[in-house]
């Protein structure tokens, strides 16, 4: 192997490696990438100004699903199950097995959506902490119901916000999937994370947590009871990972206040990722806790991520191809950029600023 110059290294501007503490995997990161011209895919900003309610949105209250079901008036968060499941608790429930080349298994759960409000037009980043600390709670309701049954091993809770992510209903929604099996994401946290307590006795994301409040580089805000950071090894241009101060290693153990907090938290981070492009900002975040298939989990330690794909400007993303499916995934402005850009947003949204 040809050796490295021996120039001074720059993170800022070399290019360098740096591993996943919670899945193991790399990340490639390439700084003096941001100067490159971009001619490539420009976006179309997403439209402002909706309705509050909307007579043709499947999720609005009282309208008729795309399943034929009509939702009832609600004023709150409504939940009910998705029309169209990725997931069902019906399925053969024996096992597939076609060879040694061709393995397979049988996979049942449910699909839930979960709608945070009833106002067509709003999203989380521009809703009352009181409404946000709802959904906070119906989160909790779910994991809580869901992961109770005993055919099922793991919930994921998860929001695609944003037609660019996924979103095919700009009504503030999220969705909850449970799973008879612990899926790919989080068995590769569990191991990580199991790895690391038997060797330290101590939650991998708790002792990672009070190193990143030293360093401080990577902080995007502070609260009393939760920290939101971008992870040293970010992939995503703006990602962020939202931390508990306490371990906490599931969602209903979590107390008032650390759930009042959260809703804070949340709102503070979300406004900053709209200022930040001035736009809605779309994301896919997701809740990742402890399996709840009646193991030990002493390890693990509750946390959030969000994966926005905006890299330049609302109109300019992130695109995974190339070299990211087929080598490794690639970054070009550095996570340590990153916070401080998102760190350096106003805490009023935009929209409301001048008003």
């Amino acid at each position: 192997m040809r050796q490295p110059s021996a120039r001074s290294f720059d993170p800022t501007e070399h290019p360098h490696r740096r591993r996943n503490l919670l899945n193991g995997e790399w990340v490639l990161v390439s700084p003096h990438r941001t100067k490159r011209p971009w001619q490539g895919q420009v976006e179309r900003p997403p439209q402002e100004n909706l309705p509050s309610h909307d007579p043709q949105c499947y999720l609005c209250p009282g309208n008729e699903r795309a399943g034929g079901f009509s939702n009832p008036a609600y004023d709150s968060t409504f939940v009910f199950t998705n029309d169209f499941a990725a997931l069902l608790a019906d399925s053969p429930a024996q096992e597939i097995s076609q060879g040694r080349f061709f393995q397979a298994e049988a996979e049942t759960g449910t699909c839930r959506v979960i709608c945070f409000s009833p106002h067509h037009d709003l999203t989380l980043a521009r809703m009352e902490g009181a409404d946000i600390r709802r959904v906070v709670d119906v989160w909790a309701e779910q994991v809580t119901e869901l992961g109770g049954r005993p055919e099922i091993s793991y919930v994921q809770l998860f929001e695609n916000r944003g037609a660019m992510m996924g979103s095919s209903n700009p009504h503030p929604h999220g969705q909850v999937w449970a799973n008879r099996r612990i899926p790919t994401e989080p068995a590769l946290e569990d191991r990580e994370q199991r790895l690391y307590y038997e060797r330290h006795n101590s939650p991998l994301l708790l002792d990672y947590l009070h190193a990143e409040l030293e360093a401080g580089e990577r902080i995007v805000l502070e609260s009393r009871e939760w920290v939101v950071l971008v992870p040293y090894w970010a992939v995503w241009p703006f990602e962020t990972l939202v931390l508990p101060r306490a371990p906490i290693t599931h969602f209903p153990a979590m107390t008032d206040a650390q759930r009042d907090d959260l809703a804070d938290t949340l709102k503070q981070l979300l406004i900053r990722y709209d200022n930040l492009f001035e736009t809605s900002f779309p994301y896919s975040m997701g809740w990742h806790g402890q399996p709840t298939d009646g193991g030990q989990y002493p390890h693990w330690q509750l946390h959030a991520h969000f994966y926005p794909p905006l890299l330049r400007s609302a109109t300019v993303r992130k695109f995974m191809v190339g070299y990211e499916l087929l080598a490794t995934p690639q970054r070009d402005i550095t996570a340590e950029q990153a916070a401080q850009r998102l760190r350096q947003q106003s805490e009023v949204h935009y929209l409301t600023a001048g008003s």
